[in-house]
């Protein structure tokens, strides 16, 4: 078996310098609701192709790392019968037990590193949990080893952002805000928290990320960029439903891996139901910045 596997589509991009953006599969499986996980893939796909670019899904199929999904499979992920959850650390005991694993942001990091793609969208990291210094995503590690350019609208609202946005900087990740000084909150157009690198270009993005690694650098270059604004949520609002959420997984004893599904549920119906489109329209926002930025990266120099 070899470690990964490339769709034909995709290995041929590689081959011939088209910009190729990763994608997450655990938004898909394990994040947003049926239907609109399949709206959501159709959309950022649709999305990266009209910039240029080929979008590639990340995943474990029956215990084969891949980039890129058939159709069935596709179908499989967005039903989510019997798909696990990965982070990095996941995905080797999935591919050993032949298992379908949805990849977490570490995870798609490792798997889009491993075949050469150098840039990656997300909707929103994973960080620092509230109140618990001690619980942190395994995204922020993955993000201070991983050379790809990572576009996203900043950490989950429903992690401790500041202290999220100090890891980042311990780990040494820039953290460049697209035509924003401030830190996106996902959910909400800011946080309050400055940023000390700003661009406002692609090509901008894909210099800096250039110039990062040049000077020996191994890290990723973080993107983030304010959701649309036109289905933003107010900050007050998202804070109100995160603290409630926080509240009902403590009394119902959910932690771990399930927590950040069951607070991100949470949040949508304590928002009655305006997180999800808000969800959506900001992966498409980030899939077309990533398409826009991996095309411009392709017209430099290689490292």
């Amino acid at each position: 078996m070899t470690p990964l596997r490339l769709l034909p589509h995709i290995a041929d991009a590689l081959q011939r310098g088209v910009p190729v953006v990763a994608l997450e599969t655990s938004v898909l499986s394990q994040g947003l609701p049926v239907p609109q996980n399949a709206s959501a893939a159709k959309q950022m796909f649709a999305a990266i192709a009209r910039e240029g670019a080929v979008g590639a899904l990340t995943a474990v199929v029956a215990g084969q790392a891949t980039l890129g999904l058939t159709d069935d499979e596709l179908a499989r992920f967005l039903a989510r019968d019997g798909v696990r959850k990965l982070s990095a650390r996941d995905v080797a005991a999935c591919v050993v037990q032949g298992a379908d694993g949805a990849t977490t942001v570490a995870a798609s990091l490792s798997l889009a590193h491993a075949a050469g793609i150098e840039v990656f969208a997300t909707g929103g990291i994973g960080g620092v949990h509230r109140g618990a210094p001690f619980d942190e995503s395994g995204d922020l590690t993955a993000l201070s080893r991983m050379p790809v350019i990572t576009v996203c609208a900043g950490a989950k609202s429903i992690l401790d952002l500041p202290a999220t946005l100090e890891r980042l900087e311990t780990l040494g990740v820039p953290v460049v805000g697209y035509r924003t000084s401030e830190l996106p909150g996902f959910f909400t157009v800011g946080t309050g928290l400055p940023l000390t690198q700003r661009a406002e270009t692609p090509l901008e993005i894909a210099r800096i990320a250039r110039a990062h690694w040049a000077l020996g650098e191994r890290s990723a270059v973080l993107v983030v960029q304010p959701p649309p604004s036109e289905t933003a949520l107010d900050r007050a609002v998202v804070d109100t439903a995160v603290t409630g959420a926080i509240l009902a997984a403590e009394a119902a004893g959910v932690h771990g891996a399930a927590l950040t599904p069951y607070l991100l549920g949470a949040v949508l119906a304590a928002t009655h139901g305006l997180s999800l489109p808000a969800n959506l329209a900001l992966l498409e926002a980030n899939a077309t910045l990533a398409a826009q930025i991996a095309v411009a990266l392709s017209q430099l120099p290689p490292r």
